[in-house]
């Protein structure tokens, strides 16, 4: 067992933090001796190492009670999804790493550089080839209204939409063994459909079109299957269970 103190010591919190998730009653004490202190047990561990890694998802706590607070959830399917989401922040990290590292260069005379490389790795680079693919399948006005609604959105927005995304697809990875037509992946795919509607109104059509978009175009595939091998495809089996219940 460990005392408060002992255990925001090891996951490097605050003893208040750890009260704040107890109020929450995101992570109780396993047990509270008659000195009135609390103690944690080897499960209260792992339960705060899930809040953790959903933190660093920049998840809000209150989504993270939902999260780990279900009966079925899968502490190793969850694992797996925090592990395919931070490397696939990792890989991002690397490219603007190596973007400050050619710019630097660049500037110092060392090695030339092409102007669109300058801005190699920022999230931007995935909203325009997403509105580009669309373009070339869907009406053009609706996608270019799309690009708009985008661009008038304050940088710290388009932070949290993509975060947002990102934790969304680390969920609906932890899913994927329920199956796509499982009600754990429908509620998720709908919080799915509610999110790209902060870039535009999608029509049924164009959500199952989106689906496949990401499971056929190799880049968008790289992006998802970075989650978990097979999430694009699973997305695409989703979308369409999804889509045909709200035809139905």
């Amino acid at each position: 067992m460990h005392t408060v103190k002992q255990l925001a010591d090891m996951a490097g919190v605050t003893p208040r933090t750890l009260h704040h998730y107890d109020q929450l009653g995101l992570l109780k004490p396993t047990s509270i001796g008659k000195n009135g202190y609390r103690y944690y047990a080897d499960e209260a561990l792992y339960r705060l190492q899930q809040i953790l890694f959903y933190r660093e998802l920049r998840m809000p706590l209150k989504d993270i009670q939902r999260i780990v607070g279900r009966g079925d959830f899968d502490v190793l399917g969850a694992l797996a999804a925090h592990r395919s989401a931070l490397q696939a922040e990792a890989l991002r990290l690397h490219r603007l790493i190596r973007t400050i590292d050619r710019t630097t260069r660049h500037l110092k005379g060392q090695r030339p550089m092409e102007p669109r490389k300058l801005f190699d790795g920022f999230s931007d680079e995935q909203q325009d080839q997403l509105v580009n693919e669309a373009a070339q399948r869907w009406d053009p006005g609706t996608v270019q209204a799309a690009s708009e609604r985008w661009k008038g959105y304050s940088p710290q927005d388009r932070q949290r939409i993509l975060d947002e995304g990102n934790a969304l697809y680390a969920e609906i990875a932890a899913v994927m063994p329920k199956g796509p037509a499982s009600p754990q992946a429908q509620k998720l795919i709908a919080r799915w459909h509610r999110h790209m509607e902060s870039f535009w109104s999608p029509t049924d059509e164009q959500l199952a079109g989106l689906a496949d978009l990401y499971n056929e175009e190799p880049r968008f595939r790289k992006n998802y299957e970075a989650f978990a091998p097979g999430l694009a495809a699973f997305m695409r089996a989703a979308v369409e269970v999804y889509v045909q219940n709200r035809r139905s």
